[in-house]
């Protein structure tokens, strides 16, 4: 069994999540445990992560099928307790033992919104055994998950294709 670590993907660049996910496919394809928990983003491809499963057991505790930023003010007050939810639901994951990888996918996003404490998440990462691997995913990366991370990997897009003339 692989020791686990704390891996972090963050920037601008795209393909943060995709980075996670085809770490989790490769563990997962070894036979561990893969779980998976998406904050921020709804119920957005859903239909397509339900498809990984039960290899990658994908959990989704915000209602609403819009992105968080796209939601009105009374919405976002209702999606917070949901993704609290998720994050009690990772922190037991984390102390049962239940997977072998935990991906918090856009969770730096949730500290960086102010529905989740930078404080708790790494509190999370804590409980971790040293046989499990987290990795989080965000655009920005908060001081002290850099310091609790083992490796922190920065997605920066080096060249973008131009806009097409209007």
């Amino acid at each position: 069994m692989e020791q686990g670590i704390v891996q972090v993907y963050y920037g601008e660049g795209k393909g943060k999540t995709s980075a996670a996910l085809g770490n989790a496919i490769r563990r997962a394809s070894a036979g561990a445990g893969v779980y998976l928990i998406t904050f921020l983003k709804g119920q957005l491809n859903s239909d397509f992560l339900s498809r990984l499963e039960p290899e990658v057991k994908c959990f989704r505790f915000e209602r609403s099928y819009c992105a968080y930023s796209e939601l009105n003010d009374e919405e976002k007050t209702e999606e917070r307790a949901n993704i609290v939810n998720g994050l009690n639901f990772a922190k037991k994951a984390l102390s049962t033992g239940e997977c072998d990888i935990l991906i918090l996918d856009e969770i730096l996003g949730a500290i960086v919104e102010g529905v989740v404490a930078e404080e708790d998440v790494v509190d999370i990462i804590k409980t971790r055994s040293p046989l499990t691997t987290v990795i989080l995913t965000g655009r920005v990366l908060p001081d002290a998950i850099r310091e609790a991370a083992d490796q922190v990997l920065n997605i920066v897009p080096e060249k973008e294709p131009e806009a097409p003339p209007v």
